[in-house]
């Protein structure tokens, strides 16, 4: 049996939470993207920054808000809000919701697909029993062959 190398991209290993740490349900600094509208920005709002006045330069760098934003948006969008945080002029409070919007924009389709599945009572059962028949019309296929193999 050969094990695979993972690939995890250098700029996802860790996904930083809002208080910058790594995000985790135990440290209670998760964004949910499947609640609601309201909730969600207020979590994105929460996300701890430092004092830096609003016309001071920031540094994109050390930034979570640049960090999470780099997740969900083109090069293009992040490479301007890096320049933006550069240039000053923008408090945190702004990237914030420039952050949430991108967030909202870019899970939506995800969270429709979600309420349509949730809408569907049985649909979750459904594609568990084709996924088992499935499975077990191969399974029984190899368990055929392994059989002639050892001679059963």
């Amino acid at each position: 049996l050969k094990l695979h190398e993972p690939r995890i991209q250098p700029t996802t290993e860790v996904v930083p939470g809002l208080d910058g740490q790594k995000m985790s349900k135990s440290y209670g600094n998760t964004i949910d993207i499947f609640g609601e509208e309201k909730e969600t920005r207020k979590r994105v709002m929460s996300i701890v920054t430092d004092s830096t006045a609003v016309e001071a330069p920031k540094n994109p760098e050390t930034s979570t808000i640049v960090q999470l934003y780099s997740l969900v948006a083109s090069k293009d969008e992040v490479e301007e809000m890096r320049e933006q945080f550069r240039k000053g002029g923008r408090g945190y409070g702004d990237f914030k919701k420039q952050l949430f919007e991108r967030l909202w924009d870019y899970f939506a389709p995800m969270r429709k697909r979600r309420d349509e599945i949730l809408a569907e009572p049985n649909y979750i059962d459904d594609v568990l029993e084709q996924g088992a028949r499935r499975a077990n019309t191969i399974a029984a296929g190899v368990m055929k062959r392994v059989r002639k193999a050892v001679g059963l």
